[in-house]
């Protein structure tokens, strides 16, 4: 018996060792996100940025005195860990909450967006370039810097279905000594990175999300749909400036009066027909034969004209038809 039990004892470490979950390469999954998809994942993500860029843009812009332009720079593989620097203690960060992880969003501003911000806010010279934060960031610097945050993630955020869920209101931002001592979760996430640009300087902040998040809201297939569909639109775009562009002939028909087939059979190339004074003063403009305005026949100077007076009305040209004139 006790050669069977030293046998079981020496399988036992062999079995605990094949359930035990073998360790990622974290440089492949740098280069290969956590699904091994870094295509789909950056495409995700750049999507998610470029559609909330707008709402960033307008709702930043509403708070401050000179317009700041926002781009969305870069979009990359990360790990959550390198979302704060370690050399840099005037930087904020924000960690958002959703219904789904504890940290669904990490949005983090170096100290030269945060000298751009306080400018533009408190009405500094747009044209005087401001110099980056040195000391450490007071509490109306971070209270600013959760306002942006707040918009930013609003706008992320999205609605419907395919909302981030992100908990609202969000934790003020954080800085120099909370910050150092902040523990961040490690693993595999999207780094978006925005470029704020003003007269006055420059800066950027960072919008840190874990793959998984991204992918559970942004990651099942209608990401390819949806740019298809902004292609699509893009294309009727186009197709309607060019539209636009065309030239389309117009013709104002103005009515004479009523004629029988005997007088027509009798006009002739060069004859001049008097408009009675009882004549219809209202014209009908048309292209390709379509009515599109009902005008006013008229004169200007030695120029004859038309002024339009209402959009044309099937209806109504139908029912004066069955009057008796």
């Amino acid at each position: 018996m006790a050669p069977r039990s030293a046998q079981k004892q020496k399988q036992l470490p062999e079995a605990d060792s094949g359930e035990r979950a073998e360790p990622r390469n974290p440089i492949l999954e740098r280069l290969l996100g956590d699904t091994g998809e870094p295509e789909h994942i950056v495409r995700a993500a750049r999507s998610l940025g470029m559609r909330a860029l707008p709402a960033i843009r307008e709702s930043l812009n509403e708070q401050v005195s000179y317009p700041i332009e926002i781009e969305l720079e870069s979009v990359a593989l990360a790990r959550l860990a390198d979302a704060k620097r370690p050399e840099a203690e005037n930087d904020a960060l924000v960690v958002a909450s959703s219904a789904t992880s504890p940290d669904a969003l990490m949005l983090l501003a170096d100290s030269q967006a945060i000298a751009l911000l306080v400018s533009a806010l408190f009405g500094g010279d747009p044209d005087m370039r401001v110099a980056p934060i040195l000391r450490p960031l007071t509490m109306i610097e971070l209270e600013l810097a959760s306002v942006v945050f707040e918009a930013t993630a609003k706008a992320l955020n999205g609605s419907g279905v395919r909302a981030l869920s992100i908990r609202f209101p969000m934790p003020a931002a954080i800085s120099g000594r909370d910050l150092k001592k902040l523990v961040i979760r490690d693993g595999p996430a999207v780094r978006m990175t925005f470029k704020l640009l003003a007269p006055s300087g420059e800066g950027q902040f960072i919008v840190m999300m874990p793959q998984r998040v991204l992918l559970l809201h942004r990651g099942d297939g209608s990401v390819e749909a949806e740019d298809k569909g902004d292609q699509q639109a893009l294309w009727h775009a186009r197709f309607s400036e060019e539209v636009m562009r065309s030239a389309v002939r117009l013709e104002a028909t103005v009515p004479l009066g009523r004629l029988t087939l005997g007088d027509l059979s009798e006009l002739f190339v060069g004859q001049v027909l008097e408009m009675p004074e009882a004549a219809p003063t209202q014209t009908t403009l048309s292209a390709h034969k379509k009515p599109l305005f009902t005008c006013e026949f008229g004169k200007l100077g030695q120029n004859f004209t038309v002024r339009i007076t209402e959009p044309f009305d099937q209806g109504k040209d139908l029912i004066d038809g069955l009057m008796p004139r």
